[in-house]
């Protein structure tokens, strides 16, 4: 059994008309609590600020705790500030770091939020006010060094990033820049937010409309090349699905069973080398919540499968020994 992470602190309440669909949440959780997949649902806690300084600068922090950001800062960001958009943003990091230390368990978990991966270091924007992969992955490489746990050459565990929403991890792959124990890849929308892109270890920009067999075809020479170039211990796995061709925002043109090729293609890969899976919903902006929440709702029983199969596999080698 895997477990999947939420809190009503996730739905912010917002002003009419705001584009945002906060709903989302609680609509999947609903959909989890009520499915007899091996999934159980826990409450994430609040992340620390210890945890968050490990991305992000004490400074912005502080502002963003007190309240002491511009109006143009909150336009930025796209959320009024409020306390409860504090908490929010403090659950949603809490949660992707429960993921982390439950996937280490399970072989797999997920944060039914998260994915904020437009938070830089001082600064947030694209709904992301703290980057929680890149808080999730310090605090895994800490609480590594801390359980004497085999390490990198570097004393790091070793962290993959596929980020597959259809905007590019900004924020994930400059706070992670230049750090040989983590390797950031983003396959987005080339002419999507952010429309100023940084560099990722390894991006993938897709043209408007880019259809499932492509994206598919693109996907898997990723994951070559990746292969190639790094080995890691844990993948944080970002499942929008911005990419969807009934998204609002996205542009590009995937099918339901294209959401699917990709989830398990990603996870085929995974299994394959035995790895700890952190799955974060991230984006999503559908007119039709119960269509996205239902394909959301698919993403999460993959994952479940492949807890299963994961432990399996743990459980085998272990009574070979």
């Amino acid at each position: 059994m895997i477990e999947a992470f939420y809190t009503d602190e996730f739905v912010l309440p917002l002003p009419a008309g705001h584009r945002f669909p906060m709903e989302k949440y609680r609509i999947l959780r609903d959909k989890v609590a009520k499915s007899a997949c091996s999934v159980k649902l826990s409450v994430p806690e609040a992340a620390t600020g210890g945890q968050l300084a490990l991305a992000h600068c004490p400074t912005y922090i502080h502002r963003i705790a007190c309240g002491e950001i511009s109006d143009s800062e909150q336009k930025e960001i796209g959320f009024p500030w409020s306390e409860r958009m504090v908490e929010r943003s403090l659950r949603s990091v809490g949660a992707t770091v429960a993921a982390c230390r439950s996937a280490l368990q399970h072989g797999a978990s997920v944060n039914l939020a998260g994915g904020t991966h437009h938070a830089m270091r001082d600064k947030g924007g694209g709904f992301c006010v703290f980057n929680d992969l890149a808080v999730a992955a310090r605090v895994y490489q800490t609480d590594c060094v801390a359980l004497a746990r085999p390490v990198s050459a570097n004393n790091n565990s070793k962290v993959l990033v596929v980020d597959l929403d259809v905007h590019q991890g900004d924020g994930t792959a400059c706070i992670l820049a230049d750090d040989p124990s983590v390797f950031t890849f983003s396959m987005h929308g080339e002419k999507n937010y952010p429309f100023k892109k940084s560099q990722s270890d390894l991006d993938i920009a897709l043209p408007d409309g880019t259809r499932d067999a492509e994206y598919v075809t693109q996907l898997e020479k990723a994951l070559c090349l990746i292969e190639q170039r790094f080995q890691p211990d844990l993948v944080f796995y970002v499942a929008g699905l911005d990419v969807h061709q009934a998204d609002r925002l996205g542009k590009l043109a995937l099918s339901d069973l294209g959401i699917e090729q990709r989830d398990s293609m990603v996870l085929k890969w995974a299994e394959k080398r035995r790895l700890p899976v952190v799955t974060v919903m991230a984006g999503g902006y559908f007119s039709d919540l119960e269509h996205l929440t239902d394909l959301q709702f698919g993403v999460i029983q993959r994952l479940a499968k492949y807890g299963q199969h994961y432990k399996s596999r743990v459980d085998l080698i272990k009574n070979s020994k």
